[in-house]
């Protein structure tokens, strides 16, 4: 896995572009003229309450879901000429790993619909482990680990095929306090090493604005974009700090 540090992005430039997104599943209109723009490299939060369609608007971004109307584009091509398997990472909120499998043959599983052969893809399952701190856990078994190992893993797994885009849906919502912290620290530090681009989805104001650059906040019935809230604060962002209370404060009168 090559790992370099994030160039600076040209202005304007996108890796993703939604324009007029809408959903429907028979008479329930979930999603309505959805447009917004990612740029290389950020870290895209999408925040509501339940039921406003940021799940269904994550499925739609990794072409699990098709929209009904309007496009996708990633790098300025259609959705549907794009290579996903490489490109995308998707992390789910459980782990979902495989308890037969050891912690290296789970990552491996995230190779297995590519076109690597045997040793290339061993050397990518070593690289991935040292990038997430896990490679003295290799042939461990997933009942040996911690929760916080245990998501470790799984990211492992979302990037083992290099993507240039990682879809999160509330990875760490079923992780303690402390362990959770300790995850978007680990989180930001592959992120700023990989220059990937992050869109997640979380229900947690705190969470956007420690982990977010621009925090996209949907209202439902049916879910629509109500505004896109930039944070500025520099990273580190210190949960308990004055500064990350203000922005959360500031985001509770959107949501």
């Amino acid at each position: 896995m090559s790992v370099s540090l994030r160039e600076p992005q040209e202005a304007g430039a996108e890796v993703i572009r939604v324009e007029g997104i809408g959903k429907s599943f028979g008479p329930l209109r979930v999603l309505e003229n959805i447009s917004f723009q990612v740029r290389p490299g950020e870290i895209i939060a999408l925040l509501g309450a339940s039921g406003c369609g940021k799940s269904t608007l994550l499925n739609i971004l990794s072409g699990l879901l098709p929209p009904d109307e309007g496009q996708l584009l990633i790098q300025d091509r259609p959705a549907a000429q794009f290579n996903r398997w490489q490109t995308v990472g998707y992390l789910f909120q459980e782990d979902r790993l495989l308890p037969w499998r050891t912690v290296g043959k789970n990552i491996h599983f995230g190779l297995e619909n590519g076109n690597y052969d045997r040793h290339e893809r061993q050397k990518r399952v070593e690289e991935v482990l040292r990038l997430v701190n896990l490679q003295d856990f290799e042939h461990s078994w997933p009942h040996q680990l911690s929760g916080g190992m245990r998501s470790r893993v799984a990211l492992a797994r979302s990037l083992v095929a290099e993507p240039e885009i990682l879809l999160m849906d509330e990875p760490f919502s079923k992780l303690d306090p402390q362990t959770r912290s300790v995850m978007h620290n680990e989180l930001l530090r592959i992120q700023r090493l990989t220059g990937m681009t992050v869109v997640m989805v979380t229900h947690d104001v705190e969470e956007a604005v420690v982990l977010a650059d621009r925090v996209v906040i949907l209202r439902p019935n049916p879910g629509h974009i109500h505004h896109i809230h930039r944070i500025s604060l520099p990273h580190p962002r210190v949960p308990t700090s004055p500064e990350v209370a203000e922005q959360a404060r500031l985001l509770r009168l959107e949501v």
